[in-house]
């Protein structure tokens, strides 16, 4: 993409010198290791990308550059703790919103909100919550998407190809097993940077 997605953040905002002095040595970086982005965002400009399988501190790093080459002003939730100095201003210029893990059911609510006062709004949520191996997903994507009335849309991030981006869209229908089974399916083809710390069953975890 062109210098306006480096010298500005997700939504227009202005990001620091130092903040696109990063950006701009990460991209730099991610197009050195010869990734290819895939997929198209939805035409309404309002969805959720699910961020998974989420196992090593680099995929921030290539999520950072598939956004950039779709041209896709994304954001991500990420805990309180990593907007304190020195990486909170980095992490707000990046499309960053702090959110306190103890508050779940309000953090919900608060995103819902968010995309209805938004013509557009991507939001980025790494179901797993770590990148430490667990075998069930938090379901806050879910009820953001189905409150929000938005797709969910599969984020891809496979190392084995070196292929990330944009899987189908798939909007929430109050079913959620039904609705991951689809998900489910997509997943498994995917390999993660560990795939150790991955989940060895993305069918079985929705049965819950």
């Amino acid at each position: 993409m062109g210098e306006g997605v480096l010298e500005s953040g997700p939504g227009g905002r202005k990001a620091s010198l130092s903040s696109r002095l990063v950006k701009r040595a990460l991209l730099g970086f991610y197009r050195m290791q010869g990734w290819k982005a895939v997929g198209t965002p939805p035409p309404d400009g309002r969805y959720v990308i699910i961020a998974a399988p989420h196992t090593s501190n680099w995929d921030f790093v290539y999520f950072l550059g598939l956004v950039n080459e779709l041209g896709i002003d994304a954001h991500f939730m990420a805990k309180d703790s990593l907007f304190r100095w020195p990486m909170g201003g980095f992490m707000r210029d990046m499309g960053g919103i702090s959110v306190d893990r103890s508050a779940r059911h309000n953090v919900v609510d608060a995103m819902i909100a968010e995309f209805a006062r938004r013509d557009r709004f991507a939001l980025t949520i790494a179901p797993e919550g770590t990148r430490s191996a667990v075998n069930q997903w938090r379901t806050g994507f879910y009820h953001i998407a189905l409150g929000a009335q938005v797709p969910m849309v599969v984020g891809l991030m496979d190392y084995g190809r070196k292929l990330g981006g944009l899987g189908p869209a798939i909007m929430p229908t109050g079913d959620y097993k039904a609705d991951m089974q689809q998900v489910a399916e997509i997943y498994q083809s995917v390999t993660p940077r560990h795939p150790e710390r991955g989940i060895k069953d993305f069918a079985g975890m929705f049965n819950a």
